[in-house]
């Protein structure tokens, strides 16, 4: 039975990798980075069990373990890492056109097979998809089964996925935790009452018995707490709980589903526009070496605000039929 902590223990090994090879290196502060978060993916259940069994010591070496991790993110330059010569990928890609693309399709293409089939696969009298979200291990199982595929369709050793996918890892440095960091703060944010202020805030400033009014109020949030933030996961439980399910959904009677998968689309208008979302608009600048290190964002501007307007008259009309 395969469960998300199987996957969570992989993630671990990879990452533990990425960091003997940084100290291999003598990257003191990358590999102390890599496999102290190694050992938090690894150790995740336990710490999770004990807290629930009352005991607070291993939730407590878990929160001194990501101070660490800030301290250590300060310490963490990006240097160049050896890869293949550029005339050797050249004529890599000229082989393998469109094959390149077979692996990165697998992946959305396998997921969704999973979420839709991987309940109904069972041996025995067992489920294949054990404990956890479905979509999740269908996500995890479908970049293994990538992984495989990439090294079958460029007939490259193994051990180059790992090497390769350390120096992506160590290319991204500290920005690849963003989207897992900003997700975690949306629902701390969300546990601790932010949901409700936000809610208290836009009763008193706007008129609540206005579906537009309120419509508005929760789009264009959702893009200013995803520009402050950084990410549409952080911004998502806070707006929807201050304003969607209070407003829209029990006030107005907007349909849930369709207010939420608009919702975070409206939030990933913000995405599009802030240099809070590194590792979307900041290190892909720094990969490419390009001067103004804003100019993904300028780029994608035309394209966010013109889609901002359309989820808003979406969610406006769509919502409520």
């Amino acid at each position: 039975m395969l469960s998300i902590e199987h996957f969570y223990l992989l993630l671990a090994l990879f990452l533990a990798y990425a960091g003997l090879r940084n100290l291999r290196d003598r990257r003191f502060a990358h590999a102390a980075f890599w496999i102290l978060i190694a050992v938090l993916f690894a150790a995740g259940k336990f710490v999770l069990e004990a807290s629930k069994a009352g005991d607070k010591l291993p939730a407590q070496f878990a929160g001194a373990a990501v101070i660490a991790l800030a301290l250590l993110a300060t310490r963490m330059r990006r240097e160049h890492i050896d890869e293949a010569p550029l005339a050797q990928r050249m004529a890599s890609a000229q082989r393998l056109g469109h094959k390149l693309f077979v692996p990165a399709l697998i992946i959305p293409i396998i997921t969704i097979l999973i979420v839709l089939f991987g309940a109904k696969i069972v041996f025995g009298a067992a489920p294949l998809f054990g404990e956890g979200s479905i979509t999740l291990i269908g996500l995890a199982l479908a970049c293994v089964i990538a992984t495989f595929a990439a090294i079958l369709v460029t007939r490259e050793r193994p051990a180059a996925a790992l090497g390769e996918g350390r120096r992506l890892l160590d290319t991204m440095g500290w920005a690849a935790l963003l989207p897992l960091v900003l997700a975690t703060l949306g629902g701390v944010f969300a546990a601790s009452g932010v949901g409700d202020a936000v809610a208290s805030i836009v009763s008193a400033l706007i008129p609540a018995d206005s579906r537009l009014a309120c419509v508005l109020a929760y789009g264009l949030g959702m893009v200013l707490f995803t520009v402050i933030m950084g990410n549409a996961f952080a911004a998502f439980p806070v707006m929807t709980a201050g304003i969607g399910l209070p407003l829209l959904i029990q006030q107005h009677g907007a349909a849930p589903a369709i207010l939420g998968s608009i919702g975070m689309l409206t939030g990933y208008c913000g995405t599009l526009m802030t240099p809070m979302a590194a590792n979307f608009n900041l290190v892909p600048a720094a990969l490419l070496e390009l001067d103004d290190p804003n100019a993904v964002i300028r780029a994608q501007l035309p394209t966010a605000i013109p889609l901002l307007l359309v989820n808003l008259a979406l969610m406006y009309w769509l919502a409520f039929r």
